[in-house]
């Protein structure tokens, strides 16, 4: 099994060495999906697949081995996978059964046997058994998610799926185990409007929803169902929440959303802390999407305009921003993903 740069960085972390991996980008505009090197800084781009995916780049994301990406997008087939080792390898084969839509999010389980895909149209989430390359797609849940899904996260044990979409409830959760179970029960003071983002915390116990109308960030106890809703942060995001994570460790949750800062984070314990000062330079435009480094010494922004994507050093607050990188992506960024750091 290859050994992702991440996890030689790993090792000398305590010492302040930071992250060095790549860094991923799913976005607008041909050829949709652009991927760096990361050492404290963007390297060249990588050269682009020989095959594009076929549509505007929605979601992406490394397996947990760091062997495989993949990116959901609009037109069909809705999901490109290809092997990945320091570059694009050949296109894996499509699903035989494809998602019924767009693609609008993707997620590898955490021990990297299944991938989901959220997508437009009924039933707006499709797993697959996944072993270098796509088996036959699971029976869809008995109770599918009321609207178009825009995201899927699995929980850090991998038995439970959640899948944030348009349409009331907003969030639908299902216990997983090689299938869909029966959906767990909403959650008592839904997300206030379209589920965007949905993550787990690191240990499990938590549930965000990223989501339209104020207060735009809702977050959970999670124990096999909803807990009690916990109280709003004191300061809000400023608008629609588009994207959301935790930090790492689990002490942060960060939230990309519309109008500036366009990025707010928050320390995080049961609860959300007094929100962290914004960054000096901010994102030049809606966030549409966040993710920390596997280590949690960077932070990265997906935005509409130019550059596209804006990194910042993280230690309990932003640093200077990086350079933008020399090639940029070439269309509005829409997701955001880090090489992990292999356990």
């Amino acid at each position: 099994m290859r050994v992702p740069h991440g996890l030689r960085a790993a090792a000398g972390a305590g010492a302040g060495a930071g992250y060095s991996g790549d860094i991923a980008v799913a976005h607008d505009t041909s050829p949709y999906v652009s991927v760096y090197p990361w050492s404290s800084g963007f390297g060249t781009q990588y050269s682009d697949p020989a095959t594009l995916p076929a549509g505007n780049g929605n979601s992406v994301a490394f397996s947990p081995d760091g062997t495989t990406i993949a990116i959901a997008h609009d037109t069909s087939p809705y999901i490109s996978t290809y092997p990945w080792s320091s570059g694009f390898g050949t296109k894996y084969s499509d699903p035989a059964t494809l998602p019924t839509g767009n693609g609008g999010g993707v997620a590898f389980s955490p021990d990297g046997a299944n991938l989901a895909v959220a997508h437009n149209a009924s039933p707006r989430i499709s797993v697959y058994p996944w072993s270098s390359g796509f088996g036959t797609k699971y029976s869809d849940p008995a109770t599918v998610p009321t609207g178009n899904g825009n995201s899927v996260a699995f929980s850090p044990d991998g038995a439970n799926i959640a899948v944030a979409h348009v349409t009331t409830p907003f969030i639908s959760v299902y216990p997983w185990s090689s299938g869909f179970g029966t959906k767990y029960s909403d959650p008592s003071t839904l997300p206030a409007g379209t589920g965007n983002s949905v993550a787990f915390s690191p240990n499990g116990a938590d549930i965000a929803v990223a989501h339209n109308t104020t207060p735009f960030l809702s977050v959970y106890p999670w124990s096999s169902g909803f807990g009690t809703k916990y109280s709003d942060p004191a300061t809000l995001p400023a608008n629609t929440g588009r994207g959301v994570a935790f930090s790492p460790d689990g002490t942060a949750i960060a939230v990309a959303h519309d109008t500036a800062p366009r990025i707010s984070i928050y320390p995080w314990s049961s609860g959300f802390g007094t929100k962290y000062s914004d960054p000096a330079t901010l994102p030049v435009s809606n966030g549409n999407g966040v993710a920390f480094a596997p280590d949690g010494t960077a932070i990265a922004v997906i935005h509409f305009n130019s550059p596209r994507v804006s990194v910042y050093p993280w230690a309990s607050g932003f640093g200077v921003k990086y350079s933008d990188p020399a090639t940029e992506p070439t269309g509005a960024g829409n997701s955001v993903a880090f090489l992990p750091i292999e356990p």
